[in-house]
């Protein structure tokens, strides 16, 4: 071997030039897949919702006559009027600590218990103003208020004593009355609401948790009097009261309070009737027109609003509100933030950020209605053209009548958009069976869609069957074929029965740095053949491919033509010819060199292989082998030192080896002995 520019004797011969480039080998690998990714959607927690400009809640109130919301905020001290839709239509401030807010009869004024001021604040409902601030009392600290028997009612005190007062506005100065009953000795200042259907009529009920006390009263006489309390028992239970309500023909009260439960009071004796289950913090209760229970919860993880038809005690909606803070739970309802749209079917609902920085309003559209789940289930693998059984179930809380008839679409490769099976009918305890039969292969989806009713809301529930093509033939021909370089191959591609496509395409892959090229895309002919020819220089992996179509599979075919390298090897610089025995042999003198000139058709790193042998005791013998690196343009040229070699009879020749020539991109070639001697 030679390495650089060194030289070694060898038989009288010197090899004097080596050319060293590094090898490259690759390879090139076809991948083929395919996906559908299939999703669905889920109910929204609220049908809208808009952020408020605000940091804290402390009560909420729904003007039907002027359509307007509004909300206080104690921590920046303003009450925020808005519209249905949460746009802010006004904001009135300098009211330090507002809680409570009540509407007067006719819905002209708003009040507001600010104890920061120790004042009750009536504002303007319709041009959100302030135009009355009626002081309770130094250290009074009212915080909860309410309309009725034409005076303003107010529940003010401490955590451990809190009270009733109220305001006499019919004469030319305001009036205050406080201690209406003291006897009872709410714990914290207590939180009122007035009867929707007895003007005179109000209840009381405690805001903390030190004691658990409910009164209700007749104010007719213009001083509350109680006409029951809560018995006994009851003292210490049920934790702090976030809301109070009537029921609608005011023969009940509902407090929102811990326990997981919101409480029935039947309002002539205050004793517990019943409950409606809820989660453990109860935050705010509301009683639409016709009787429809909405009992909310501060539930950061588990539902917050429980819709309760009248007459029913099972929830039939539940609302869990989104996480819109920095915090991982999700929104709580803030207190006393529940309340029905006067005359319409919509719920408010007002919740705060975990993260405390976010105040918003949420508008349920259609909350008495059932959100129904329809599932829907298939054989998970099916044969194209054979039947299936589609079943499923429309489950609520409200189960549709049977006979109620179910939408069924079905999605496939050739139907995109769907195409429409019409209807079944949804049997006995909400379950539905029908058959069909997949027209394409692929995945095939079936939606089955509920449209709703009055007491439903639509829903629609989906299953992937994945069908399977029937399965293609197809051939290549010409496979471990072995050609010499520069030869033209004829492929010819045979595809068996297909549903309708009949389009081939043929791919050639040349082993190496070569990019995949398309030979020939067509449709085959008549007996489903494909031809194309190419000339070959490398090694080579030509696939055909099908496309498949809506029932006939994808199917590929492969062929590896083998391709000799190019090869040529001259000897020049010889002065003569000369016949020894049966061969020519190129004669030299001894003073002249002889000059080798070889070639392959390159690639990066390609050496020639070079062999010598010398004529020696009546036979070949080995004289030097060796890897003569190639030119960009595939030439090799080696200087053969004759000097001293007279009477030297030789044969050189020159080869590609796969893999031993610096890669592998074509098959293995030896070239022809090209015979030479020396004379003086």
């Amino acid at each position: 071997m030679i390495e650089g520019p060194e030289t070694m004797f060898l038989g009288g011969l010197f090899i004097v030039r080596k050319r060293t480039l590094s090898a490259a080998t690759s390879f090139a690998v076809l991948v083929g897949s395919a996906a559908l990714v299939a999703g669905a959607a889920g109910q929204a927690a609220a049908d809208s919702s808009k952020l408020l400009p605000m940091s804290s809640v402390g009560d909420m109130v729904v003007d039907g006559v002027h359509r307007k919301i509004f909300i206080s905020d104690p921590f920046l001290g303003k009450v925020v009027a808005t519209d249905y839709a949460g746009t802010v239509l006004g904001t009135v401030s300098d009211l330090p600590g507002v809680t409570g807010l009540a509407l007067s009869a006719d819905s002209g004024s708003l009040y507001a218990a600010v104890p920061g001021a120790d004042a009750v604040v009536a504002l303007d409902a319709e041009a959100v103003t302030e135009k009355a601030r009626y002081a309770t009392g130094e250290g009074t600290d009212p915080k909860f208020v309410a309309a009725a028997g034409g005076r303003i009612w107010f529940g003010y005190g401490t955590d451990y004593d809190g009270d009733i007062g109220s305001i006499d506005t019919s004469g030319e100065q305001p009036v205050v009355a406080l201690g209406q009953d003291a006897e009872i000795d709410y714990s914290g200042a207590p939180r009122l609401v007035a009867s929707p259907t007895d003007p005179n009529a109000l209840a009381a009920v405690s805001s903390y948790y030190h004691s658990f006390r409910i009164g209700a009263y007749d104010v007719s006489t213009g001083a509350a009097v109680r006409t029951a309390r809560s018995p006994e028992s009851e003292t210490g239970s049920g934790g702090m009261v976030s809301d109070l309500a009537y029921t609608q023909d005011g023969s009940r009260l509902i407090t929102a309070t811990a326990g997981n439960r919101h409480r029935v009071w039947q309002v002539s004796d205050l004793t517990q009737v019943g409950a409606y289950a809820s989660e453990y913090h109860g935050a705010a209760v509301a009683v639409a027109a016709d009787g429809t229970v909405a009992a909310g919860s501060d539930a950061p993880y588990d539902p917050d609003v429980f819709v309760y038809r009248p007459g029913e005690t099972t929830a039939v909606r539940q609302y869990d509100f989104p996480n819109t803070g920095t915090y991982s739970s999700g929104d709580g309802l803030a207190p006393s933030s529940l309340a029905w749209e006067p005359g319409g079917s919509r719920l408010f609902a007002v919740t705060a950020a975990s993260s405390g920085n976010g105040v918003r309003l949420n508008v349920l559209d259609e909350p008495t209605k059932s959100v129904p789940t329809v599932t829907v289930k298939v054989p998970s693998t099916v044969a194209v053209l054979k039947a299936i059984t589609v079943s499923g179930t429309v489950t609520g809380t409200l189960v549709p009548p049977a006979g109620t008839p179910l939408t069924v679409t079905r999605y496939d490769a050739e139907f995109p958009r769907g195409k429409s099976l019409g209807t079944r009918p949804l049997g006995a305890n909400g379950a539905f069976a029908f058959a069909d039969t997949p027209l394409a292969a692929g995945n095939v989806t079936y939606r089955v869609t509920y449209a709703g009713d009055a007491t439903h809301i639509g829903a629609s529930g989906t299953a992937v069957v994945n069908v399977t093509p029937f399965k293609t033939a197809l051939t290549l021909d010409r496979n471990r074929l072995t050609v010499n370089y520069g030869t033209s191959v004829t492929y010819t591609a045979s595809l068996g029965w297909t549903y309708r496509n009949r389009v081939v395409e043929i791919w050639a892959d040349p082993y190496g740095a070569e990019p995949r090229r398309l030979l020939k895309r067509g449709t085959v002919d008549s007996a489903g053949k494909l031809s194309v020819t190419t000339k070959m220089t490398r090694d080579t992996w030509v696939t055909a491919i099908f496309a498949g179509d809506t029932r006939s599979g994808w199917a590929k075919a492969g062929s590896t033509v083998y391709t000799k390298a190019g090869l040529t090897t001259s000897l020049s610089r010889h002065y003569k010819w000369s016949k020894i025995g049966t061969i020519w042999y190129q004669t030299y003198h001894q003073s002249t060199d002889v000059l080798v000139t070889a070639w392959n058709n390159p690639y990066p790193g390609r050496k020639a292989k070079v062999e010598l042998q010398v004529w020696y005791a009546g036979a070949w013998r080995s004289g030097a082998t060796d890897y003569v690196s190639l030119t960009s343009g595939g030439m090799a040229y080696v200087n053969l030192d004759a000097n001293g070699a007279e009477g030297v009879r030789a044969r050189l020749r020159t080869a590609y080896v796969d893999t031993e020539s610096g890669d592998n991109v074509n098959t293995t070639v030896y070239g022809g002995w090209k015979y030479f001697n020396v004379t003086r």
